[in-house]
């Protein structure tokens, strides 16, 4: 039976070809591709509709600055932390808008659209953030008595106010804005929380991302890929093993289709703790919804098998995976090898228990050493340091 099993969970990682996918993070679902042109694209946001009966832009183009999802916001500003944010008061810019808005408001007429964008462009602080909410709640009442509108704002509104929320880290304002009922007249979106998590993983910070979750769940917003993308690598780099666990069984459970990106988070958080049980149980998912591997995944894969002392097997993974890229992407397998030399195992080794670090350490390098010498049979070229194996494996 476990040689039955060992067979089949080795021809599904060899099975299909084994391509290199270059996949790039989103703010939310709701953005469009437009270009991938030296290694930086543009999105359209669909921003549309209306505030206060008057038409906005029908849409409001974004340039990041690289694949991370974070640079739409860095572009535009810093985060700055709450405690700072509060000193000095409002900036000029947002005040004078403020008190337009405000007098507008006063006259019984609607302010024009264009100092609402203009009043959320210029946010810097928190002290902005605060008056620009103070705003939105006078905007909505006049709304309601005046011009006997109960809708909300539309939901693009929304998604550009937690967008300054978590720009100038007022979170505690942003966390309002997901509320299905406030008094701001906000229409909260999967997308508004994902600026929120955003900042959760800038800041390293498992406990506001943990408190945003609820969020979602209280106010009814559906998890989509991009938050499962977001949350496994606010685990994955808090190293909180216990948290992507548990996390994962609730995105499964309500049906959320997994990234490349996310699979290829999770499995190599398996493969850094040395889990090779779990491994193989995410790699069944994985397999079950997308045949082809990307490198990162590829090589988790090699490193289950190294776990399981088959180091036949890992070249053999590795080897696939050679074959399937085109030149120009084949410099990656010598990058990840490098990783899997010099960094994996000490990173296998400190995640075990003391009395067992030795053991594991010892046969970790005499696997990879084997592993490598077969790569070398197989005719792929190899340049690692295997002295840095023995010497950063091995605990004193």
């Amino acid at each position: 039976m476990q040689v039955a099993s060992n067979a089949r969970r080795i021809s599904r990682v060899l099975r299909a070809p084994l391509l290199l996918r270059q996949e790039r993070y989103f703010i939310s679902d709701d953005v469009e591709k437009l270009d991938s042109k030296q290694g930086s694209f543009a999105v359209l946001s669909k921003i549309s509709g209306s505030i206060c009966g008057v038409s906005l832009p029908a849409s409001s183009n974004v340039k990041f600055i690289g694949h991370h999802p974070m640079c739409s916001m860095m572009g535009r500003a810093c985060f700055a932390s709450e405690a700072s944010a509060t000193e000095g008061g409002p900036s000029e810019a947002v005040k004078e808008l403020y008190e337009k808005m405000l007098k507008s408001v006063e006259a019984q007429t609607m302010p024009p659209n264009a100092w609402m964008w203009s009043m959320i462009e210029n946010c810097a602080n928190h002290e902005d953030i605060a008056l620009l909410f103070k705003i939105l709640q006078n905007l909505r009442r006049f709304r309601l008595s005046n011009l006997r509108i109960h809708a909300n704002f539309n939901c693009n509104l929304c998604l550009r106010v937690t967008e300054a929320c978590a720009r100038v880290g007022a979170i505690d304002f942003g966390k309002k804005a997901l509320w299905k009922h406030n008094v701001y007249g906000l229409t909260p979106s999967v997308g508004s929380a994902h600026y929120l998590l955003f900042y959760a993983k800038e800041q390293k910070d498992t406990e506001l991302m943990v408190e945003i979750m609820r969020l979602l769940k209280r106010n009814s917003l559906p998890f989509q890929p991009g938050t499962a993308d977001i949350v496994f690598r606010i685990c994955y780099e808090t190293d909180n093993w216990e948290l992507i666990s548990k996390y994962s069984k609730k995105f499964i459970k309500a049906g959320v289709k997994l990234r490349r990106t996310t699979f290829d988070t999770w499995m190599e958080f398996a493969a850094k703790r040395g889990d090779a049980d779990s491994l193989w149980k995410i790699e069944k998912l994985r397999s079950d919804s997308m045949e082809q591997h990307t490198l990162k995944s590829g090589f988790s894969c090699a490193k289950g098998l190294l776990l399981e002392h088959k180091p036949e097997s890992a070249a053999a993974v590795i080897q696939a995976l050679s074959q399937s890229l085109p030149d120009k992407m084949k410099p990656g397998i010598a990058v990840e090898l490098e990783k899997l030399v010099s960094k994996w195992p000490y990173e296998v080794v400190e995640h075990q228990k003391k009395e067992d670090r030795k053991a594991l350490a010892s046969s970790l390098v005499n696997d990879i050493r084997a592993m490598v010498t077969g790569l070398l049979h197989m005719g792929l070229e190899v340049t690692v340091n295997l002295e840095d194996l023995t010497n950063k494996a091995i605990p004193s």
